[in-house]
């Protein structure tokens, strides 16, 4: 027997516990608490929804070493007893309402870089875009690959680290559970919450050949914008063809009817010879000729602070999505 059987002594319905619970997270709004709660689906009494959200909590409910623990986590998170829940790099901290209110934070290592790289490997080239991989709109296959229980995205017990504040003395307490499950619910509004979680990039997993296919395609997409072929080459240095065969004889000049002298047009700013090359270094020397923080940049450009962050600590050439590429070149032809 456990504290887990006493912790929580005086019984409380579980129509109760949600009451108190949400007068908790009232009560902590109002005094000015920056909290926020987890709302675990609704349908059919479900934890989560999504590809992801439901992809977390079947892993989660794969490791016997919780099977017996999980089923009170269950109950909280579905009766809103998570106040607060917080996702950063490699921690989940959380606020979960008992008999009283518990504190508790959930370390989980990062995903090793040789498992990365075996993932990112057996996924180039098959997943169409970054919308349909936070969807969860992917093949098969892909989610065989993502979901190996061994080799997957998914943290293995033993890579999953926790401390609660209650007076459990169990390896796993049941607000540790609830809080568990609450990442997968919050997976279902924040899908890129996972990659983050684990301390990788999902934008790595889109290969840079299909970047460049959806840059030159003609056909509008509702998911990017594209790029024209000239601009193409401005960006990435490259000649492409086009329909005019280069020993072509020139179309014979049309006479003017009258003698005017030609007008001088007004001179053009030179273009930058050399062609914006998205790197890590090329990005932090962008932004600071143009003064302007990460969150400016990622306004700027169409995309999130934490992603211009992780872009100027990588190595080598960054896989930029079409839209912030054409914006960075943008910014690097308006550089003096």
């Amino acid at each position: 027997m456990s504290w887990d059987d006493f912790s929580d002594y005086e019984y409380i319905s579980v129509a109760e516990l949600k009451q108190r619970a949400l007068r908790k997270i009232k009560s902590l709004q109002e005094s000015g608490e920056q909290v926020d709660p987890v709302e675990a689906a609704s349908s059919r009494g479900l934890i989560a929804k999504s590809f992801w959200g439901k992809a977390w909590c079947k892993h989660l409910e794969a490791y016997s070493d919780y099977e017996h623990r999980l089923p009170r986590g269950r109950s909280y998170i579905r009766h809103s007893a998570v106040v607060d829940l917080k996702i950063q790099p490699q921690q989940v901290t959380a606020l979960v309402y008992g008999s009283e209110l518990y504190e508790l934070t959930i370390n989980i290592d990062a995903l090793p870089a040789e498992k990365w790289a075996a993932i990112k490997a057996l996924c180039q080239g098959k997943i169409g875009s970054l919308i349909e991989l936070l969807q969860g709109k992917i093949s098969n296959e892909i989610m065989a690959i993502v979901m190996d229980p061994k080799d997957g995205l998914f943290p293995q017990p033993n890579e999953i680290h926790f401390n609660c504040n209650c007076p459990d003395w169990a390896d796993l307490c049941k607000h540790v559970a609830a809080a568990l499950y609450g990442v997968g619910a919050r997976l279902d509004t924040a899908p890129e919450l996972l990659f983050k979680l684990r301390g990788v990039d999902h934008q790595e997993l889109i290969a840079i050949d299909s970047v460049v296919s959806d840059m030159t395609t003609g056909k509008t997409s509702r998911r990017r914008r594209s790029l024209k072929s000239d601009a193409l080459s401005d960006v990435f240095g490259i000649d492409l063809d086009n329909d005019t065969p280069a020993d072509a004889a020139p179309a014979p000049a049309r006479r003017p009817t009258r003698s005017v002298a030609p007008k001088t047009p007004p001179p053009r700013k030179a273009q930058k010879a050399t062609p914006f090359v998205p790197t890590a270094a090329m990005l932090h020397k962008l932004r600071k000729d143009h003064g302007l923080s990460m969150a400016a940049m990622a306004r700027e450009i169409g995309v999130s602070a934490p992603t211009i962050s992780n872009w100027e600590k990588k190595k080598g050439p960054l896989t930029v999505n079409a839209n912030a590429l054409e914006q960075l070149q943008r910014l690097y032809q308006a550089t003096d």
